[in-house]
Parts: C-alpha cells; sequence; structure tokens
C-alpha cells in the first residue's frame, strides 16, 4: 500500500482521465477485437496462439482470485481513494489483476508476432502501461499487478514454440493436444467453483462472477476445439483479402458474432433456469461461429479485390 500512497499523491485531473482511458487497453473486448482480427486477416495460426494465451491466462487469473479471496485495495484499508471512474470496472477480488493479465497476454502475442521494430516497442508500452495503470487509478496493488504481468509473460513465451512454423501434421497435433488440455483445465475449473466448500463470508458476487466465467471458459475452449478441427477437415480458410475487404470482412463478422451473443443471452437463460450452463452454451455458438462458419464466406472477400 506504501507505493499506492505514492501515487495517490501525484495525481492530478488530467492524468486521472488519460489513465482511466489507457487502462481499458486490458480490457476483454480490447482482447476479442485483437483476437479476431488476427484470425481472421492475419494469420489463423497466430490467432490460435492469442486465443491460447488469452484463454489460458483468464483461467490462471479467475482460478486464483476465488482461491485467495485477497480484497481490493480501499478494502483492505478504508483511508485510501480510488479514481472513482475505475470503480465501475474493479469488480471482483483483487489478486491477481485480470486487466494486467490481458493486457500482457495480448500485446505480449503482438509483439512477437510481428516483425515490425514500431509495432513491438507500442506492444511493449501498452504492456507496460496498462499495469500502472491499475496501480495509479488505485485498483491493485504492486503484487497483485506483478504476478498477474509474470503469468502473462510465462504463457506469451512458454506456449510460443508451439505455434513456429514447422511441419503441417506435427503442428496439427500439437495443437489439438493443447486445444484438449485447455478444456480439461476448463473441466477443472467449473468443478471447482461447483463443488468446492468455499467458506460462508465468501462474497456472493465474486463467486457469481467466478461460476459465470468458469462455464463461458468451458463453452469457448471446445468451441475452439470444434472449430479448429472443422477448419482443418473441411473449411480451410485463408486469411488474404485486399485492405477494404479486410475491414469489412471484420466489421461485418464482429457484428454476426456480437448479435449471436446477444440474441441467444435471454433464451438460454431461460431455457436453463439461469444455470451456468447457458453461458457454456452460448459461448461455444459464438466461438463456432467466429471460428468456422464466418470464415466460409472469406473466398468472397478474397474474390472481392481479385475482380478489382
Amino acid at each position: 500500500m506504501t507505493f499506492l500512497r505514492v501515487l495517490e499523491g501525484l495525481r492530478t485531473p488530467w492524468m486521472d482521465e488519460i489513465m482511466a482511458l489507457l487502462t481499458h487497453l486490458g480490457s476483454e473486448s480490447v482482447f476479442l477485437v485483437m483476437a479476431l482480427f488476427v484470425f481472421w486477416c492475419v494469420n489463423k495460426r497466430e490467432g490460435y496462439y492469442l486465443m491460447t494465451v488469452g484463454f489460458c491466462g483468464t483461467i490462471i487469473n479467475q482460478f486464483c482470485k476465488l482461491w485467495f479471496r485477497i480484497p481490493r485495495p480501499w478494502v483492505l484499508d478504508p483511508d485510501f481513494t480510488i479514481v472513482e471512474a475505475a470503480r465501475a470496472d474493479a469488480t471482483g477480488y483483487s489478486f491477481p489483476s485480470g486487466h494486467t493479465q490481458s493486457a500482457v497476454g495480448t500485446f505480449g502475442c503482438l509483439a512477437c508476432m510481428t516483425k515490425s521494430g514500431i509495432l513491438r516497442v507500442l506492444c511493449v508500452v501498452v504492456a507496460i502501461v496498462v499495469p500502472f495503470s491499475r496501480m495509479y487509478l488505485g485498483v491493485h496493488t504492486p503484487l497483485d499487478v506483478g504476478v498477474a504481468a509474470v503469468t502473462a509473460l510465462a504463457l506469451v513465451f512458454g506456449v510460443r514454440p508451439l505455434f513456429r512454423e514447422g511441419h503441417h501434421k506435427k503442428h496439427n497435433s500439437k495443437l489439438y493436444g493443447l486445444l484438449f488440455v485447455l478444456v480439461g483445465f476448463s473441466v477443472l475449473f467449473v468443478l471447482f467453483v461447483e463443488c468446492y466448500p468455499f467458506p460462508a463470508d465468501i462474497d456472493p458476487h465474486n463467486l457469481a462472477s467466478g461460476v459465470k466465467n468458469a462455464w463461458t471458459l468451458l463453452g469457448s475452449t471446445l468451441g475452439v476445439l470444434l472449430a479448429y478441427w472443422l477448419d482443418e477437415e473441411y473449411i480451410g480458410f485463408e486469411t488474404d483479402a485486399v485492405w477494404w475487404a479486410q475491414g469489412l470482412k471484420l466489421i461485418l463478422g464482429a457484428a454476426l458474432t456480437l448479435a449471436v451473443k446477444t440474441f441467444l443471452k435471454a433464451p438460454l437463460m431461460a431455457l436453463l433456469g439461469g444455470h451456468g450452463a447457458a453461458h457454456a452454451i452460448r459461448y461455444f455458438a459464438v466461438v463456432v461461429v467466429a471460428g468456422a462458419i464466418w470464415p466460409v464466406s472469406f473466398s468472397l472477400f478474397a474474390n472481392m479485390g481479385r475482380r478489382r
């Protein structure tokens, strides 16, 4: 808390606004946009790399939050103040930092992918700024962001060798194995949140959030596994297209994915009585649409550029 106190004393209104804006680079929405862009428009192998790091990081992060159950800094020290603009997104337990995990994982992967020195430097800057912003805003301690950053970097560099260019069949077997491991961890996480005897004083909102995230990750990882199999066996989509076709592909695909995510929520929750399995089914459908159904149309976008 000593370091947070120092930052608290350095705050200014204009810096508060800047940090509140920059911290969103570690949000789930930014990860999803980056993952879809890479997967659809750049290189699908690299897209699987980014998604693997993201999903693994989220499972580890959410498990640690529920296992350690460390309160936020302003709960630990009632006299400590935070930047109010950051309070709405600072839900759940404090350790480790989800925004840091996402930012370091996402932009660390992008730095490994790109051959541009400028883009690599920008990615590194973002991976540093977001953790700092979480401490500046007062919503995480150095321990929270430090552990999250180290975990994310370990995944970025530890998983990377599995996605380097190599023999196609060998690469397929490795990725299938990795995806099955992801599904296995997701199943274990669901069993943990559903069966573990949490103490009576656990925050019910935090536990409910953990249960939702566990089922969501299970559905997502199963969706990735099915989408990969469908693409390898039947679709084999290519990401190449002219820039304006890429933009159209990304915008329309994101709109379709969001529509599926939005319109399935109410019917599934009503059908399953609000059970977490509804989240699993919904995100399974979303991932399959994004990973296998929408890519069927990519040959059309590639042909748009050729005709012109």
